[in-house]
């Protein structure tokens, strides 16, 4: 038996949405290096942030590989998961998944967008510890990479090593827009929210003068309560936030029960 400490007996897949030659997913590669020999890395040919947790269901996915255990993906996150698990090791499944590392915050609402989430969260859904890492930035700003580099091994080391995961939960992890020396700790999270009007549409006219648009990202500033992601990441301390995929809202079932009863 390894000892507890050791984690050389992992087989990690790391993935992301950024793509297959992203800084972020080579800092991650090297992180799980160090911990294990057996890494394979699937991940899209390009950038697929925004995808969400979506699959491929009308076009085919094509895949080519790229090295040792690393290949690129034709499709999104979540296809990449799916691709590894069921094509490339059908026999001898992944102990952990990590994606990321995401150039940018998945924290509130970003989750239900992110394709680094949803990689995360169709590892849970296989059954497969799963993290999630996002390095956060200002817009407009470049990403300190050097803080997830610094904080990542730790973060994730604590986690492979927890005895018990509940069944359907996956970790978000986020990393402050600050140097490493900077960061406050780590601090367990909920998931927060943002005031509403994060994403808007920028309509523009082209050359031919034919109308186009763009999805416009300009975070609203406030919300960031105690205890929340938001608030983690205002303090310069890394944000872990435990979610579940069970998306009920329990409480109020109790109210419609009664309402429908009527």
């Amino acid at each position: 038996m390894p000892a507890e400490s050791d984690l050389s007996h992992h087989r990690i897949l790391v993935t992301n949405d950024d793509g297959i030659h992203a800084r972020g997913l080579r800092i991650l590669e090297a992180i799980a290096r160090e911990m294990t020999d057996d890494v394979w890395v699937v991940a899209p040919d390009h950038e697929r942030s925004g995808a969400g947790h979506s699959i491929s269901m009308n076009v085919p996915i094509r895949l080519r590989q790229l090295g040792d255990r690393r290949y690129a993906v034709v499709g999104t996150p979540t296809d990449c998961v799916l691709m590894a698990i069921y094509e490339l090791m059908p026999d001898d499944r992944p102990t952990v998944l990590l994606s990321g590392i995401n150039r940018g915050a998945n924290m509130a609402e970003d989750m239900t967008y992110s394709g680094t989430v949803a990689a995360a969260m169709e590892g849970t859904l296989l059954g497969i510890r799963s993290i999630a890492l996002s390095q956060v930035f200002a817009m407009g700003g470049e990403a300190l990479w050097a803080t997830a580099e610094t904080h990542a091994p730790g973060v994730i080391g604590k986690l492979m090593r927890l005895p018990e995961w509940p069944a359907g939960t996956l970790v978000n992890v986020n990393f402050p827009d600050a140097p490493p020396e900077a960061v406050r700790g780590v601090l367990i999270t909920s998931q927060g929210q943002r005031p509403p009007g994060s994403f808007t549409i920028d309509p523009r006219i082209d050359t031919r003068h034919v109308p186009y648009f763009w999805v416009e990202i300009s975070y609203k500033d406030g919300e960031k309560h105690r205890g929340t992601d938001l608030h983690a990441i205002h303090e310069n301390a890394i944000s872990v936030s435990p979610i579940q995929l069970d998306m009920t809202n329990h409480a109020w079932r109790g109210p419609l029960t009664e309402a429908f009863a009527s």
